[in-house]
């Protein structure tokens, strides 16, 4: 057995079980938390995480069989299936965090109106709007063919099988305005975005300390070591505002960066792609499936302290049950031994 193969083996199951637990313990967080339901952004996060557990539960399995078996898995039907949803929910990610970018530019920018200008209902309104979008080119891509198994990948996806097929014009057109407007328009929303956010941030950091050690100059003479203290905290602010963008940022690109070149590199008749780097590729998409709950949401303080919660009521009906089931015994012990103390 091929050890390259192997490894991509492993490493698609290793990325389905986390993406699949992960995913799931940010829907349970959406479910059984008020708080993090009445939040805007909870509607994209809900959203974008309920993509990525269809993404673990049926592109990645086929994916993995496909490296199995080196063929087309589970019939014409399936296959096509497959392929639609690869594209629908590939477009319906990229997105949604270009979605999620967007509320947080105006959550910082314009914090005055943001309860105003981003409602559920605007909000609500803004998935529909990917929905749509992501259905568009997955039906276009359906009712003209072009979903199929491709081996370069070993997946089901947007495909031509014939490459000197007479409607290779119209996918090549198709593929370039597809990739354009999910990948770039995502991209350039994303820098935009968190560039502007990362601007306005740092411009209120420095206002806030400016005014705090001038409050902190008129109350008292204000020692060496504190100012110092107080730069090097807005020194730390500043880098974890950066760390931040750059993470929200360096994954998107990461992960769908070399897929999508060389999707359009294929294109290229005088191009042919290597099978293992097309594999590749296609984990690093699918491990953003994996990422996303912790980038997002779980390492986020709303999020930990819904799982605290729902891993607190769990406890406290373990051990309700466990003393409902244990007392009677220990009331026929206590009777018991008032009888023997009686008899006595």
């Amino acid at each position: 057995m091929n050890l390259l193969n192997l490894f991509l083996e492993l490493l698609i199951v290793l990325i389905a079980a986390v993406s699949l637990v992960a995913n799931l313990l940010v829907l349970l967080c959406f479910t059984c938390s008020a708080q993090v339901r009445a939040q805007v952004p909870g509607i994209f996060i809900m959203n974008l995480s309920f993509c990525n557990i269809l993404i673990s539960v049926l592109n990645m399995p086929s994916t993995l069989v496909g490296i199995v078996k080196w063929e087309k898995p589970f019939g014409d039907l399936f296959c096509s299936t497959v392929s639609f949803m690869d594209t629908f929910l590939t477009t319906n990610t990229m997105l949604s965090m270009a979605a999620l970018s967007i509320d947080r530019w105006i959550a910082v920018v314009f914090p005055l109106t943001y309860p105003s200008k981003m409602r559920l209902k605007n909000a609500a309104l803004m998935v529909s709007y990917v929905w749509l979008h992501s259905l568009g080119f997955s039906l276009t891509a359906l009712l003209l063919s072009w979903l199929d198994y491709s081996q370069v990948y070993a997946s089901c996806t947007l495909h031509l099988g014939d490459p000197h097929n007479e409607g290779r014009g119209g996918f090549v057109v198709f593929t370039a305005v597809f990739h354009g407007c999910t990948f770039a328009l995502s991209l350039f929303i994303l820098c935009f975005a968190y560039l502007k956010v990362l601007q306005v941030a740092r411009f209120h950091c420095k206002r806030i300390d400016i005014i705090t050690v001038q409050t902190l100059l008129l109350i008292v003479d204000i020692h060496p070591s504190v100012k110092q203290r107080c730069l090097l905290e807005q020194k730390k602010r500043r880098q974890r505002a950066i760390k931040k963008i750059c993470i929200f940022i360096g994954s998107f690109v990461l992960c769908f960066a070399p897929y999508v070149i060389t999707r359009l590199a294929e294109l290229a008749l005088s191009v042919k792609i290597n099978c293992s780097w097309g594999i590749i590729s296609k984990c690093l998409v699918y491990s953003k499936a994996a990422s996303d709950p912790f980038v997002y949401s779980l390492l986020r303080q709303q999020y930990k302290k819904a799982l605290f919660e729902v891993c607190n009521r769990v406890l406290r009906r373990n051990s309700y049950s466990l003393s409902g089931h244990s007392s009677p015994s220990g009331m026929e012990n206590e009777s018991y031994t008032h009888k023997e103390l009686t008899s006595c």
